[in-house]
């Protein structure tokens, strides 16, 4: 008897056809790799979710319910939802720190209004209306600009208002709302003649929450893109470190986490500098009026949508959509952002219409452990291809010899027995780099095919292992053209 049956015994001698199914066989096409992604952040009291419980999110209107209108986390998942509706979307919150400060801020109003008119104050990228009317003083439209900043459900500010003076309050405790951006006449509005309007960005927000119980509160599910909020260091290390082991060859859970930070050119080149981790994308976002963790979110899902799509293409051009540009005077330029390419921190660029665009996602990783310079992990585009190729070959391999018996290349075994030796192993790697090299994620399969080895492990009989090879295919980003013209 040659062939291997996995049900069907051989001690039957009650007359009948015996039919089992095996579908090892049935699936030979690559893994659909699914994705899911996971927004960390802060709640409000208000918001009826558990901290430290991660929850599928659907909707905008489920986060508010679930996390406080105006809260970080809410605000999070709406950017993202709207910016990525397909890929499954988790999302954890955390309380803020006990030992925490809130950020404040002042809007200054002074004068009486010559003219009627609509004071414009953006908060967080959210525009708040405020009607004056002629010959109403400076006390009296703080007081209505107050009112109506408290009427913006979705304001990560509260106000108050004293005299003349508007008191901006961030929802949350914590170094983000130090991030919060306040400005006037953002579309270009403009002012009640008479009315003078002094702007004091918050500040003296300090602690962010103590992330190593939301870390611990991930277990093993497997997290493909996260959204993570904090850029303070212990933040960062973190989640690195936990992104590190996740990585590695005894867990196999990979995942990036997508970050955004605000400051200067030379505050963003110092936080990039800090950083050495393949798995840790931030994404600058100077000048930008929308807050730092809704720009994280929309990085987020560009790289969670179309890298799901095309881990090995490219997310230049792409709309970090709910991001607001930039005024033109605090746009970095080519210059700034080539530096900050060298340090880490990813870029984008405003297009003629105004659309904030992806100039290229790249990680924190610039040196290797013994601190030579190393771009092997500069792309993001690198990391999220290597986890579809050990996830596509490990998926085929488990699918089809889920009880194989392993033996050498010279043994003669029927062609039916569940058998697979390391000439068997060496043809499947090989064929599988044909196919990735079909989906365009790979390149030079032949050499490949030279240097692939599968060897039965000298040490425990029962194991086959393989070295794979693989030349990813590279991201086409810069051209160079030399124009040699003839008079």
């Amino acid at each position: 008897m040659t062939i291997g049956f996995n049900e069907v015994p051989n001690a039957m001698r009650v007359p009948f056809v015996y039919v089992e199914i095996d579908d090892s066989n049935a699936v030979s096409g690559p893994a659909l790799m699914p994705y899911r992604t996971l927004v960390c952040g802060q709640k409000l009291a208000a918001g009826a979710q558990a901290p430290l419980v991660p929850v599928r999110v659907t909707s905008a209107q489920q986060a508010v319910a679930l996390f406080g209108a105006g809260s970080m986390l809410a605000q999070s998942c709406a950017t993202y939802l709207a910016a990525d509706p397909t890929t499954e979307m988790y999302a954890i919150a955390v309380e803020d720190a006990p030992a925490g400060q809130v950020a404040t801020g002042k809007v200054a109003l002074t004068g009486a209004a010559t003219e009627g008119g609509t004071l414009a104050l953006y908060i967080g990228g959210r525009r708040i209306l405020c009607g004056v009317t002629s010959g109403q003083q400076a006390a009296a439209v703080a007081t209505a600009l107050a009112a109506a900043i408290n009427t913006v459900p979705d304001c990560p500010c509260s106000a108050s208002a004293t005299a003349g003076d508007v008191t901006l309050t961030s929802r949350h405790k914590g170094l983000a709302g130090n991030g919060i951006d306040v400005r006037l006449n953002y579309n270009g509005e403009s002012t009640p003649a008479g009315l003078m309007v002094a702007i004091t960005a918050l500040a003296g927000g300090t602690a962010s929450p103590d992330v190593a119980p939301l870390i611990a509160a991930l277990g093993d599910a497997h997290w493909n893109v996260l959204v993570w909020p904090w850029t303070d260091a212990a933040s960062l290390t973190a989640i690195e470190r936990e992104l590190m082991d996740r990585w590695g060859a005894l867990r196999m859970i990979e995942g990036v986490a997508i970050s955004a930070a605000t400051g200067t050119h030379a505050e963003l080149g110092t936080l990039g500098d800090g950083r050495n981790s393949q798995h840790l994308t931030v994404m600058h976002c100077h000048g930008v009026p929308t807050p730092a963790w809704e720009v994280a979110a929309s990085t987020a899902a560009v790289a969670a949508y179309y890298g799901n799509i095309d881990p090995a293409r490219p997310f230049q051009t792409l709309e970090l959509k709910g991001v607001l540009p930039p005024a033109q005077k605090d746009r970095f330029t080519q210059r700034e952002n080539n530096l900050l390419l060298f340090d880490g921190i990813s870029t984008f660029y405003v297009d003629a219409g105004g659309a904030v665009r992806v100039q290229r996602l790249i990680t924190t990783y610039k040196t290797s452990p013994n601190g030579a310079e190393d771009p092997s992990y500069l792309d993001l585009n690198t990391v999220l291809t290597l986890g579809y190729l050990r996830y596509d070959f490990r998926n085929y391999i488990l699918r089809k010899y889920p009880r194989h018996k392993l033996a050498d290349d010279n043994a003669r075994f029927g062609a039916g027995q569940p058998v697979i030796t390391p000439k068997v192993g060496k043809a499947e790697a090989i064929a599988r780099a044909r196919m990735w090299e079909e989906m365009g994620l790979v390149e030079n399969v032949d050499v490949f095919a030279q240097q692939v080895i599968c060897e039965r492990n000298q040490r425990d009989r029962n194991r086959l292992d393989w070295m794979l090879p693989p030349d990813l295919v590279n991201q086409f980003c810069v051209g160079g053209v030399k124009l040699s013209f003839i008079l």
